[in-house]
């Protein structure tokens, strides 16, 4: 049996905050005022939390690599004589999403993406019982709910997986119905904002009412779009790097400076 902490685990400094004009990721308490009320702000606005899955809720392919997917798809195409349907970037990214992105995009609509996305759910479905919680996620998403937010699911892991993760923590009360995913329609993939959308109209929710929670730049330009604030979550250096390039204008290393923000 596979043994995941309750939300509370983690290793290192656990108040982390990085905005737009820091370099590194440094402890909340050698920010200054304004960095962290730009966090406060964010948080008291948010009627509704529009989360990503794989990142700020867990970490999906901590005992399944994601790289090994995607390595497998490409295999599968190869063996079916379509190895001139991904570039050699394509075939090279070790990310599933990119392989069937590159698909759907030559032949939409086929069974062959119908095919290839069942069998990248089939994948996501497994990773999901090795999945590990995100640090203070558990407990701020049940929070967060406490205090009367709303929360919604916006992300480009099937809807099965999420429920199946949710389901797995105690946590599917907090969010149904209000999981939005991946569709047939592959090209509603973020960075298009379709998913979030979904979850604003559902809601009844004004975007400027919401907060977007997500860890990479397709999450950031998502939100942009959909005119939805947005925080970004960053496990490490590499990832607050990207989001700052992105534009995101406060990040965290950290949950636990929510979850703090959160309780009286």
């Amino acid at each position: 049996m596979v043994r995941r902490p309750l939300g509370n685990h983690h290793d290192g400094p656990d108040t982390l905050l990085v905005t737009s004009d820091t370099t590194q990721t440094e402890p909340v308490t050698a920010q200054t005022e304004s960095d962290i009320q730009k966090l406060r702000e964010l948080i008291a606005r948010a009627r509704v939390v529009l989360w990503d899955f794989d990142g700020p809720i867990c970490s999906l392919f901590s005992g399944h690599s994601a790289e090994r997917v995607a390595t497998e798809l490409v295999e599968w195409l190869e063996g079916r004589g379509l190895h001139g349907l991904l570039t050699e970037d394509e075939r090279e990214s070790l990310d599933p999403h990119v392989v069937l992105r590159a698909v759907d995009r030559r032949h939409p609509g086929s069974d062959l993406v119908t095919e290839l996305e069942e069998r990248l759910t089939q994948e996501e479905l497994r990773a999901a019982s090795s999945a590990m919680p995100t640090a203070y996620a558990d407990p701020l998403i049940r929070t967060w709910t406490a205090v009367g937010s709303r929360l919604a699911v916006a992300t480009n892991n099937s809807p099965r997986v999420v429920r199946k993760y949710l389901a797995s923590r105690g946590l599917v009360s907090c969010f149904v119905p209000h999981i939005y995913g991946r569709t047939q329609d592959l090209q509603h993939l973020k960075p298009d904002p379709h998913c979030l959308n979904r979850a604003l109209r559902a809601t009844g929710t004004a975007p400027s009412a919401s907060l977007m929670i997500g860890d990479a730049p397709s999450d950031h330009e998502a939100a942009l779009q959909a005119g939805v604030p947005f925080l970004g979550y960053a496990r490490n250096e590499r990832k607050a790097k990207l989001l700052k390039a992105a534009g995101a204008d406060v990040v965290v290393g950290s949950l636990e400076p929510l979850l703090r923000m959160l309780r009286p």
